[in-house]
């Protein structure tokens, strides 16, 4: 069946930027005689799931062959939500059997779904390539097992250790440039994978940024930043109408503000700067990734990157560039 998820995975992965906040989720229906007679993934949020798509796949496409088994990277919904329960669905449409990736955290479903699946008499296996399902929703795992976003820490520096130059003076001050084009559609993309975007509260004064993804095809996140001391300027751009903006003024604690956006549903936040920022996460240890841009200059003096040891890491070269990346689960091979 391995062969079978497989090509689930790449189905959900189809839906990678525009499905949160519900899971990237792929679905393949195989005939008795092992060929593929249907597929599907995921809609946009609010659409139909991976096996109502596969169902309308095969229905379109090859309605006159029987379907034996359904492959699906996550356990089926058994909850009327968006959409009607797939459970059901799988149950009226008469499947033999179900293999299941990996279990859904969401409490609604959380093995009720397989449960269900049994109760009517049809054989299901779990646990087909397990690990790889979990990493690709690792995100909506976090969410619904640790009640937090998941958390992944990104920003650029020089050689030399630092991420900005030093403040001088009132008005618009120098920006430093790490990143090459290519890293900045990176850096685009990794925004359209997240649900939220953070940054605090010296960047959005200094920089002006308007977190969006204009290098990459996806949703804009939603704009997350600080501002205890009310210094915003209510003009600043992110600000616009172009995405949500949260801002976090009274109780700025990275743990109230993890657990605030949980509740609302937002499963996984990017943190871009500035770099006292990064480092209040970084010794608070609630985080799960760690991406760290190092460019080939140096400018001797400046505002100091967090620290951390970049020694654990994954080295990768893109050009002049090194890229540092490092998570607290290891991606399956």
């Amino acid at each position: 069946m391995e062969k079978y998820m497989r090509r689930c995975l790449q189905l959900a992965r189809l839906g990678e930027y525009y499905v949160a906040p519900n899971p990237m989720v792929g679905a393949v229906l195989v005939s008795a005689d092992g060929v593929i007679v249907g597929e599907g993934f995921t809609a946009p949020y609010g659409g139909p799931h991976a096996e109502r798509c596969a169902f309308a796949d095969h229905d379109l496409r090859f309605p006159g062959v029987a379907v034996d088994t359904l492959v699906v990277s996550l356990e089926p919904c058994c909850h009327y939500g968006k959409t009607p329960p797939c459970a059901d669905l799988i149950i009226r449409r008469g499947v033999r059997r179900v293999v299941v990736g990996c279990l859904d955290p969401n409490p609604l479903v959380a093995g009720k779904g397989i449960e269900k699946l049994r109760n009517a008499g049809i054989e299901v296996v779990t646990g087909v390539l397990e690990q790889h399902c979990q990493w690709v929703n690792r995100r909506f795992i976090c969410l619904h097992k640790h009640h937090r976003p998941y958390v992944i820490l990104k920003w650029a520096q020089t050689a030399d250790g630092f991420m900005a130059y030093l403040p001088q003076g009132e008005g618009e001050q120098p920006r430093l440039h790490v990143s090459t084009d290519l890293t900045k559609r990176l850096v685009h993309r990794m925004r359209a994978e997240n649900m939220a975007i953070m940054v605090g509260t010296q960047t959005v004064i200094n920089d002006n940024p308007r977190l969006l993804c204009t290098h990459w095809s996806g949703r804009n996140p939603i704009r997350v930043t600080l501002d205890r001391h009310h210094r915003l300027n209510p003009e600043s751009r992110i600000f616009s109408d172009e995405a949500p903006t949260i801002v976090y003024s009274d109780d700025t604690d990275w743990r109230h503000i993890t657990e605030d956006l949980a509740s609302r549903g937002i499963h996984s936040v990017l943190v871009e700067g500035g770099a006292r920022l990064l480092q209040h996460i970084i010794d608070s240890d609630i985080y799960d990734e760690l991406h760290v841009e190092v460019g080939e200059q140096t400018i001797g003096q400046g505002v100091m990157a967090p620290k951390v040891e970049l020694k654990q890491c994954r080295l990768t070269q893109i050009r002049q560039q090194r890229l540092y990346e490092w998570t607290r689960q290891t991606p399956p091979l």
